[in-house]
């Protein structure tokens, strides 16, 4: 579905992600992982159309989307969730998931989907959104992303600021998305949560990828149970 090939991007003239490649097949959760500052943020910025790489390619379902517009790849079925959420402060969460469907109009299908799956968001339809609590304000920001019916949705680091519990359930949404045959590659610092949920995953080190594997092959890699497992 997604394929990246010798990516290189990054701000002004210093390439932060530099020479990247990996691929997500159909279906498939794929995690990144890595340390501050590694590049995940900049390497995700690439793929969905918010930062031009300075070098090689990425191709969604066969068309070359580098470069291109984030407005045209979110039409082409990828959206994205930043680890900030922007979301709209002073505007409901009903206006907040409508406006993920845009340039279309809200497809009731969709809504009835997100307040399946985020049932408290279906509970606080008229409620700011600055107003809600961190882990309410992660469900609305991927069931914004949702809203666009996405075949691949690639969130960064969304469990940024959550307590355990509420990642954990963060999680768990995630994982009935992937039982609906959703494909989603994931940056994320808590990493025993993203091997649990991802079948492959990549470890990117000063914006070059060390190494790859299953979750399970990862796991069990020495120097990722000592670096981001806490495990010696």
């Amino acid at each position: 579905m997604l394929e990246v090939s010798g990516l290189s991007a990054g701000y002004q003239v210093s390439d932060v992600v530099q020479d990247v490649s990996f691929h997500i097949d159909p279906g498939e959760a794929v995690m990144i992982i890595g340390s501050n500052g590694a590049g995940k943020t900049t390497l995700f910025r690439a793929v969905v159309g918010l930062l031009t790489p300075s070098a090689g390619e990425v191709r969604f379902e066969g068309e070359d989307i580098a470069g291109m517009p984030a407005q045209r790849v979110v039409r082409l079925g990828i959206s994205f969730v930043p680890a900030e959420r922007h979301l709209f402060p002073r505007m409901t969460v009903q206006d907040n998931l409508s406006l993920g469907a845009y340039p279309k109009r809200p497809d009731p299908e969709n809504m009835a989907v997100v307040m399946d799956l985020f049932p408290r968001l279906d509970e606080r339809r008229s409620q700011t959104a600055g107003t809600m609590s961190g882990g309410e304000q992660q469900m609305l920001a991927v069931g914004r992303a949702l809203m666009s019916n996405p075949r691949l949705l690639v969130l960064d680091e969304p469990t940024t600021g959550l307590a355990p519990k509420l990642a954990a359930e963060a999680y768990e949404a995630l994982g009935v998305l992937r039982e609906r045959g959703l494909t989603v590659l994931v940056a994320e610092q808590q990493v025993p949560l993203a091997m649990a949920f991802s079948d492959r995953g990549y470890v990117l080190e000063n914006g070059r990828f060390r190494t790859e594997g299953t979750s399970a092959e990862l796991a069990q890699d020495p120097e990722v149970r000592r670096a981001y497992l806490g495990v010696t």
